[in-house]
């Protein structure tokens, strides 16, 4: 097994990854008690070569592999990729490119939705994954020889998981389908975390709006507090703490030492200025540069009953075609329809001919459902 712990190592694989059409890419890192990803172990398989980088080696750097990641000849094949991809957006600043994310390839080829990692490899490798290193602390060293291994049969698995997948993709006329999936995983946007947006991860419906200027104000604090310090935004402040101090607008120590949310002391802290610094900020913030309070739709609510049906005849495409049915319609996708929308993604290119074009048929009373032999099936009553 090869264990990389130098630069000069790491860039003679790295050379040998470029050299390969694909290799495959896994991370193990700890997040707990951080903000940031702690990034332990890198694992990477390419046809003839593997290796675990260690980024926590002395006087490692990882430039040599980050570059091979940047490399548009080669193809960086990963499993649920978005975690991985966070952590080397935040060392690059952009995301791994090409990439090929096999759960997302799975969903196209008849594996259901979002399937794992271990049960995939067994249904396309007949491979058995040892779980027992599964819950390792992997920032801990030395590393036992099972826990390597276990981290190295990510990618190794994977490396050969990737062919059958894009094999059968391409028999099937599907890799373009699961492609703008992928592609949307490079969106800068899923991972930059600007503090001044950071309100939005708050819920502000049913919100006084004298409240939101405050919620917004102590949410970038909040944000930028736990990236300076890198620890959970929880750590710092609750988003229950948020909201009461948002009702309350304390404008003294005493008057934020008696938020129920507060512990006992906390007025007395460095801390409790910001709080009282970002309270005054957004009560001074004019209404019209606040973000809108979410507002009930003035559209009439999809009929429930039609919803249903559109579930019943999702569930039956999906399987009839063997594409996960969250890969062909979203729920709000079978809302707007219900409605009469025409702008829908389900009523789109692969998934109009999948989906799209029978729901609309269903709805103008074109086809009907039935159940025969136990399984539901399509009445075509213009046959």
């Amino acid at each position: 097994m090869r264990i990389i712990t130098t630069t000069d190592d790491l860039a003679r694989f790295s050379a040998e990854l470029k050299e390969r059409p694909h290799f495959a890419v896994d991370t193990e890192f700890m997040r707990e008690k951080t903000y940031w990803p702690i990034l332990c172990l890198i694992q990477a398989a390419a046809e003839g070569t593997e290796a675990i980088i260690d980024p926590m080696a002395p006087g490692i750097d990882l430039s040599p592999f980050l570059d091979a990641l940047r490399d548009r000849s080669t193809t960086k094949v990963f499993h649920a990729a978005r975690q991985d991809v966070e952590i080397f957006f935040q060392l690059t600043g952009e995301a791994p490119a090409p990439l090929f994310d096999t759960q997302i390839a799975a969903m196209a080829c008849g594996f259901g939705d979002q399937i794992g990692y271990e049960p995939l490899m067994r249904s396309l490798l007949n491979a058995s994954i040892d779980k027992g290193s599964r819950f390792t602390d992997w920032s801990r060293r030395p590393l036992s020889a099972a826990q390597l291994q276990y981290a190295l049969s990510d990618v190794t698995h994977l490396r050969d998981a990737y062919l059958l997948l894009r094999d059968r993709l391409e028999e099937e006329a599907r890799l373009s389908w699961v492609e703008a999936e992928m592609e949307a995983l490079r969106d800068p946007a899923l991972y930059r975390v600007d503090p001044k947006t950071a309100w939005s991860r708050l819920k502000l419906r049913g919100v006084r709006p004298n409240d939101v200027g405050p919620i917004v104000k102590l949410a970038e604090w909040r944000e930028k507090e736990a990236q300076e310090k890198n620890l959970p935004r929880g750590r710092i402040l609750k988003d229950e703490a948020i909201f009461e101090l948002a009702r309350l607008k304390p404008a003294t120590q005493a008057e934020l030492a008696s938020a129920r949310t507060m512990p006992n002391g906390f007025e007395r802290s460095k801390s409790a200025i910001g709080i009282l610094e970002a309270v005054a900020a957004g009560r001074a913030v004019p209404r019209a540069e606040l973000p809108e309070l979410e507002k009930p739709s003035r559209r009439a609510p999809p009929p429930p009953d039609v919803v249903e049906l559109l579930k019943v005849l999702l569930k039956r495409q999906s399987e009839a075609s063997g594409v996960a049915s969250r890969l062909i319609a979203s729920s709000q996708d079978l809302e707007d329809i219900a409605v009469g929308e025409k702008d829908v993604a389900a009523l789109q290119g692969w998934r109009r001919d999948v989906f799209g074009e029978m729901a609309e048929r269903l709805l103008a009373g074109k086809v009907a459902l039935r159940l025969k032999n136990g399984a539901i099936d399509l009445v075509d009553s213009e046959r």
